[in-house]
């Protein structure tokens, strides 16, 4: 059975892989800022930290960390921001059912954008002070965050495959 015959059409297909790819990146950032928050919040010594983190070459490493969090934040930001202004107003008018799912990844938007701001708050408030508590809080924060968006992903992904899939070309509305 090819994916013409499950009513896929190339464009979908190939627009829904480039979403999953994007969402596989995020999930992979995500991870590494968690855990090197982590290890910041228990005190690893800064050579430690640094040592793991190949992509940027600083003098500090709770800068890098600030930097890799508030890029990460960034990112996500922008990529839901083009998800509610384009993909999901294509959504709808390509398949009105969808309205409910739509109206929940909308809301999960505006909550994962919340525990973004949260990260990115506690973040810049990081010194290199071992004992800081906004060492925890940005630990408690990417914990919340990892759990919400990674079940957003999901259910993103898993939701509006089949509509996106089968769109020829983009929906106009």
């Amino acid at each position: 059975m090819t994916s013409r015959d499950k009513g896929e059409a190339p464009f979908g297909v190939l627009l829904h892989r480039q979403l999953k790819l994007i969402h596989q990146m995020l999930r992979s950032d995500l991870e590494v800022c968690r855990r090197l928050a982590e290890e910041v919040a228990a005190g690893a010594p800064a050579a430690e930290v640094a040592d793991q983190i190949v992509a940027l070459q600083t003098r500090s490493p709770i800068w890098t960390l600030q930097v890799n969090c508030l890029y990460h934040c960034r990112v996500v930001h922008a990529h839901h921001g083009h998800e509610d202004a384009d993909m999901f107003p294509a959504l709808r008018r390509s398949n009105p059912d969808l309205s409910a799912v739509v109206d929940k990844l909308e809301a999960d938007h505006r909550a994962i954008s919340d525990l973004l701001d949260d990260v990115e708050d506690s973040s810049k408030e990081l010194d290199d002070t071992p004992v800081n508590p906004a060492r925890q809080r940005l630990v408690t924060a990417l914990a919340r965050l990892e759990e919400d968006l990674l079940t957003h992903l999901a259910f993103e992904e898993e939701s509006i495959a089949s509509t996106m899939r089968a769109w020829e070309q983009w929906p106009r509305g």
